[in-house]
């Protein structure tokens, strides 16, 4: 990945992320090309040197039945969103500018271990569904669906386990810019509703 020093992600923004991501595109090269999934996935800083991703993929997905090739590729998304030269300081002053995209994003590089076994299965289905039912006013819990539908879903998935070996990340939220274009672009994005851009170019 293209990362200019002022756009290099820091540790904070990369573990929170990681942490926070919805669902993210798996990409394995195999003999065959590269193939890909996207999949919710579930960060596990403890494991191994970098720690890893923890997923699954239907048992009928050929992607986990195609050897690697080499290093597989998380692409992990972040906040994202179009910005307007209109919302420049520097348009009215020179008029020198041009519309981007700011956005923040990781790409994760790891070994993948496929894993065959229910009881794995189990124990990340449950971390999956409690880090994204967290908050909800009535969390959906996995022993609210009888056992035995239960066992006959684990059976139709197998598990993903990526083992981080580097990981390069961008922030790119107008960090080369005046600051009176920031604060323009923080403005802009507030007055559009998007609390969290505003936030990402405004700190």
């Amino acid at each position: 990945m293209y990362v200019p020093t002022y756009f290099a992600a820091d540790d904070e923004q990369v573990s929170n992320l990681l942490h926070r991501h919805g669902a993210a595109d798996l990409i394995t090269p195999t003999a065959q090309g590269l193939v890909a999934t996207l999949l919710p996935l579930l960060f596990e800083p403890a494991a191994g040197g970098h720690g890893a991703l923890l997923g699954h993929v239907a048992r009928n997905n050929p992607h986990w039945q195609q050897p690697a090739t080499g290093e597989s590729l998380v692409i992990v998304r972040g906040p994202d969103h179009y910005v307007t030269p209109s919302w420049y300081a520097s348009k009215a002053e020179h008029g020198r500018v041009v519309p981007t995209w700011n956005y923040l994003t990781a790409h994760v590089y790891g070994e993948l271990v496929w894993h065959d076994d229910p009881a794995w299965l189990d124990s990340l289905v449950r971390r999956l569904t409690d880090k994204h039912e967290a908050g909800r006013e009535k969390p959906w819990k996995f022993d609210d669906a009888p056992a035995a539908f239960v066992a006959g879903q684990l059976r139709a998935v197998v598990g993903v386990e990526m083992r981080i070996t580097r990981i390069e990340a961008k922030s790119k939220f107008g960090q080369n810019k005046p600051e009176a274009d920031r604060q323009g672009v923080a403005a802009g994005l507030r007055a559009e509703g998007d609390v969290d851009g505003a936030r990402m170019v405004g700190h």
